[in-house]
């Protein structure tokens, strides 16, 4: 047996010493930040279409930029760049250890993405059927996809990534492997290849293809395989 600050280790059990109280702290002040960030980014979004004398509700075919507002569009794409590395911060300011600050990181971005589409149903009365079509994003061709596929993709990364920031609170830090890697990269690739597919046609200006649901729905259950399986090898709590 061998203790360490705060922790005790035997047989490969862990006891810790964790403060509940702290952590859940912490995951509250992350909720309720992306929250917050989420009003900003659909109050954004309707303030721009409107600037732009275009439909509150994203419609398609997609308006390309013209002379007049070809800036505005960098301006979009600065924006989504800048919100990742905030949401990415978030990350690195409480990740302590390994893969904690991706952790929180999936934990922010998940409830932004939630709370984005929920403000926006408050503001504009959109989206009105999980299967509405939304441009998600533009880095590095434009994202297309219905509502509940960037909905799926955060509700797992909330509860993976509180589960995971939860086990190194505990001490209990999982044991990412390489396959493990590989999995949430393969399945990762799936998902954004099922959401970028119809990207050309998008940019040829004709409406959204059916969506790709079989890849999307593969790289998702490859994705939380992987994820699952890294939680599962943390150490196990003592009794």
């Amino acid at each position: 047996m061998s203790i360490g600050k705060g922790h005790c280790y035997r047989s490969g059990s862990v006891t810790s010493q964790p403060n509940a109280p702290r952590f859940a702290r912490t995951a509250l002040t992350v909720v309720v930040f992306a929250i917050a960030m989420g009003y900003v980014e659909s109050a954004v979004v309707v303030d721009l279409r409107a600037a732009l004398g275009q439909p509150a509700a994203p419609t398609f075919p997609l308006q390309l930029a013209d002379a007049a507002t070809g800036h505005l569009a960098w301006i979009e794409v600065g924006r989504e760049a800048a919100t990742i590395v905030m949401l990415a911060c978030i990350g690195l300011l409480l990740g302590r250890r390994g893969w904690e600050w991706l952790a929180w990181m999936a934990v922010a971005f998940g409830v932004w993405d939630i709370a984005y589409y929920g403000w926006l149903a408050v503001f504009i009365g959109w989206p009105t059927s999980p299967f509405d079509m939304d441009l998600l994003f533009l880095i590095p061709v434009p994202w297309v996809g219905p509502v509940w596929a960037p909905v799926a993709v955060s509700i797992a990364l909330v509860v993976v990534g509180l589960l995971a920031a939860r086990r190194y609170h505990q001490g209990r830090d999982p044991r990412v492997r390489g396959r493990h890697l590989v999995g949430g990269a393969l399945g990762g690739g799936l998902v954004l290849f099922s959401l970028m597919l119809d990207a050309p046609g998008i940019l040829a200006g004709n409406e959204p293809a059916p969506f790709a649901w079989p890849p999307f729905i593969a790289g998702m259950a490859v994705a939380v395989t992987a994820a699952v399986d890294a939680l599962r090898s943390a150490p196990r709590a003592a009794p």
